[in-house]
């Protein structure tokens, strides 16, 4: 156990006082402000999965020799139960923490975590060199350290272990640069999510060259400063296996027609709040969910064959008539646009469609606006906002009345439906009367010889 503390304890070292909480329900425990004294605090934290240490300054142990550890002690982390580890508001010394970091492959620890933390100094990390560590997903968030550029041979000794994970968390780092050679460490990496920094057009390409990484499925660029939508494709070409794709959240422009064309692999598109006011081409060809919301499109003129799932929620859509070119859809989302009919005979067609989100449109509540939206919620398709959120803005006597409550009766909707058989009834009682009166115009004459006969 003493091992298993002295591993802990140089990450979680400050002066204040702190204690160790444990929730042994959630099986998480939680250090704030830990001292050298709190060495019995500490204790409780290990039957948990997921223990986290926050607020400090750790320069102060920089240089605090690490030796190897007993085989004891290696036994006793072999045996720890926790999978995750979170530092947040800590001051981390770069040194420290690759001589700590190598003892991690005693650990089960999964899931490494640094929360507005600030890593400071430099090492050569040479400690981590052909380490070999469990840990498959790195989350950083809010963190400062100096730029990546020019520390690529020092990055090269964690080589083994970053060529081992699997997902890598870079949020809201401010990090404008990524070197190619860093990029190419990361050779089984499948997910990557660099929202919230500040790549630019011009550093995508330097980060994702050639041999960077080759295994990745799922990118986030969401939030950065991007501009060019084929400068985007372009960039990303060397991704042979990208799947998801995010670039939300930066201001995109179309620009002259692209003749880059997306990798076949790519399956899910976010171009929500880019400030789109025209459909970016081309599209991947395969894709099955595509996010287009937030944006400013008037017309949407796409053709996906594959596509399953289209959000398009607030937006300047007037009319669905690109919905035939999706035959495949099984979830839309329209809320908020300028729509004012969601036509039934258009929306029968789609076949596997099981979720619909058409809320806060401008509905016409004709009998064809209003039958279609209602025949549509009988399906049970429409979402939870059905049906408070549906109200007719046109014809005048329906204004602010909810769609629902709009009457789409035969008799009102559908005279012709009503007066056909009337007319066909009349027809067929004029028809018998005038063989009856016929019959009678024969047999009159026919009474009054038999009258004068007897006579």
């Amino acid at each position: 156990m003493i091992g298993a503390v002295l591993l802990l304890l140089p990450l979680g070292l400050v002066q204040g006082g702190g204690r160790c909480v444990l929730n042994r329900t959630e099986e998480r425990c939680v250090c704030r402000r830990l001292a050298e004294d709190s060495v019995d605090s500490i204790v409780q934290c290990l039957p948990a999965s997921v223990v986290e240490f926050w607020g400090g300054d750790l320069q102060r142990y920089a240089a605090l020799p690490i030796g190897d550890l007993q085989p004891s002690a290696i036994d006793m982390l072999e045996s720890l139960s926790i999978r995750k580890l979170v530092f947040g508001d800590l001051l981390v010394p770069e040194e420290l923490l690759a001589r700590v970091l190598k003892f991690f492959s005693y650990t089960q620890v999964q899931e490494l975590v640094f929360e507005s933390c600030a890593f400071v100094g430099s090492s050569d990390w040479a400690d981590m060199d052909g380490q070999d560590l469990p840990v498959r997903t790195l989350r950083l968030h809010n963190v400062t350290s100096a730029p990546l550029t020019g520390r690529e041979q020092g990055f090269s000794s964690l080589r083994r272990w970053l060529g081992s994970l699997q997902e890598l968390v870079l949020t809201r780092s401010r990090l404008s640069a990524l070197p190619c050679a860093v990029g190419r460490l990361f050779s089984t990496l499948r997910s990557l999510d660099l929202a919230h920094n500040g790549l630019a057009d011009s550093g995508l390409a330097a980060a994702f060259c050639q041999g960077a990484f080759p295994r990745l499925r799922a990118l986030s660029l969401q939030s950065n400063h991007l501009l060019s939508f084929h400068g985007v494709c372009q960039s990303l070409q060397l991704l042979p296996e990208l799947q998801q794709l995010d670039i939300s959240r930066n201001n995109l422009t179309a620009g002259l027609a692209s003749s880059c064309q997306w990798q076949m692999s790519l399956r899910s598109l976010n171009l929500s709040d880019t400030g789109l006011d025209e459909v970016l081409t081309p599209l991947p060809p395969n894709l099955e969910v595509l996010d287009m919301s937030c944006n400013h499109l008037r017309t949407l003129d796409i053709s996906l064959g594959s596509l399953k799932m289209l959000l398009l929620s607030q937006n300047m859509l007037q009319d669905v008539s690109f919905l035939r070119n999706c035959p495949m859809l099984e979830v839309l989302y329209l809320d908020d646009n300028l729509i004012s009919e969601l036509p039934w005979d258009e929306l029968q067609l789609l076949q596997h469609l099981r979720d619909v989100a058409a809320a806060g449109n401008p509905y016409n509540c004709s009998c064809s606006g209003a039958g279609g939206i209602q025949r549509l919620a009988a399906t049970g398709h429409l979402g939870p906002a059905w049906p408070r959120d549906y109200v007719c803005h046109s014809p005048p006597r329906y204004q602010r009345v909810l769609v629902k409550d709009v009457s789409v009766s035969v008799l009102q909707c559908n005279s012709a439906a009503v007066i056909a058989p009337i007319c066909v009834l009349l027809a067929v009682l004029c028809v018998a009367g005038a063989v009856c009166l016929a019959r009678a115009k024969h047999r009159l004459p026919q009474a009054c010889r038999r009258a004068a006969k007897g006579a």
